[in-house]
């Protein structure tokens, strides 16, 4: 189990990789994310699992064994811009790995198991996280998926052709599923303060993506007086600070990442400024609440500014509550401890469908997550392996 862990690990370390940062561009339907799809179909076929996939991407390497609903496993394979090598890839190869040391412990499933990817998980191309399973699941309508675009202006079915896909989405690829088992890297350092390796997931909290579009007047950097500007990038700056103050307040998160600029000139006053704020909260109010705050300290700067505010939500997610019973039953094996995540998964989304699902996560010593300085040892990722292999055997048999 250890080689071929390992081989899988060092067979994907290369791809996507940057020379100069050492992070990972693995963004969804690009040459970096296909070969990813290709290699694991590889993996499946060679352990005899059957092969299902979809036209968005998603695809799940079936054991058939047994009747009854299915037991589910697996993550995703994409990653942010710049991203980590653990975020997504390390639950695959552990759930494939605890596929052959169920096979090593003699273990004959009393229901079919399957290895899953879901495409577009991070929603680092097209806005919208966990967007494979989302689709896959009904939580969203392909009238609405195919309208999205990405930063080049690349609409999702071109993406997707592009990359061999018909955008087809299967219902049944997830039909019989009875439970959701997924494994992850954990992005915080909860388990490291715990000295844990493997930690169980109690839930998800409530998080979503609003775009923040400011508008201004561009004019001359040099010849226009400080008083006779409408500079929408003042507006962002405030805003930035009033989200920090807010969640630091409230002990909640709210990140400004990502910002566009038109014209983008240096010696310009900008016309426009674009920015996405992604807030998490423990609980749907304060999730409310806290961006509700930061929206009216917005507006009220643009007044001050001469600017104008439009503010559009664009993905939101309620709280997750992970399967009480499967959680309890998972943790109390074990005793490993148990911790809420301020992360999405895809194991949120299969939870908000309806699907009984839990979440395994391995330690992070450096608790930093979507950063090439992700890491986690070798040794607490067999760890992973080993609690993943428990975890499925409890479920399948």
């Amino acid at each position: 189990m250890v080689a071929d862990f390992e081989a899988m690990w060092a067979a994907l370390a290369p791809v996507g990789r940057s020379a100069a940062s050492g992070g990972y561009f693995r963004q969804p339907w690009t040459s970096a994310e296909t070969e990813l799809r290709a290699w694991f179909t590889e993996e499946c076929r060679a352990r005899g699992l059957r092969v299902e996939a979809d036209g968005l991407g998603n695809v799940v390497g079936w054991w058939d064994a047994g009747e009854g609903p299915a037991v589910l496993t697996g993550s995703h394979l994409d990653s942010v811009l710049d991203g980590g090598a653990y975020d997504g890839p390390l639950g695959v190869v552990s759930a494939l790995a605890a596929v052959d040391r169920l096979r090593e412990r003699g273990v004959e499933p009393a229901r079919p198991l399957g290895v899953s990817i879901f495409a577009e998980e991070e929603g680092s191309r097209f806005g919208l996280a966990c967007l494979g399973s989302r689709l896959a699941t009904g939580a969203l309508d392909w009238e609405r998926a195919r309208e999205l675009r990405d930063r080049d202006g690349v609409a999702l079915p071109d993406a997707l052709e592009s990359a061999g896909l018909d955008g087809r989405v299967d219902p049944s690829l997830l039909a019989g599923v009875g439970c959701f088992v997924e494994l992850h890297v954990e992005q915080g350092r909860g388990l490291d303060d715990l000295d844990a390796p493997v930690g169980v997931a109690t839930g998800i909290w409530p998080h979503g993506r609003w775009r923040f579009e400011f508008t201004g007047e561009a004019n001359h950097a040099g010849t226009t007086r400080m008083e006779d500007r409408a500079d929408p990038m003042l507006t962002y700056a405030m805003t930035t600070l009033a989200a920090n103050k807010q969640a630091r307040l409230s002990g909640q998160r709210a990140t400004f990442g990502r910002v566009e600029v038109e014209p983008n000139g240096t010696n310009a006053v900008p016309s426009r400024v674009t920015a996405w704020l992604d807030a998490r909260c423990a609980d749907e109010a304060t999730l409310t609440g806290l961006v509700a705050a930061v929206e009216r300290q917005a507006a009220d700067r643009a007044d001050r500014d001469g600017t104008t505010l439009v503010v559009t939500a664009e993905s939101v997610s309620g709280l997750v509550e992970f399967d009480a019973d499967l959680t309890r039953r998972l943790a109390g094996a074990a005793g490993w401890p148990a911790l809420p995540t301020q992360a999405g998964h895809d194991a949120g989304i299969l939870a908000a469908a309806g699907v009984p699902t839990a979440m395994l996560f391995v330690r992070n010593p450096t608790g930093v997550s979507h950063s090439p300085a992700e890491r986690a040892t070798t040794a607490d990722c067999l760890a992973g392996v080993e609690a993943l292999a428990d975890a499925l055997g409890r479920v399948v048999t």
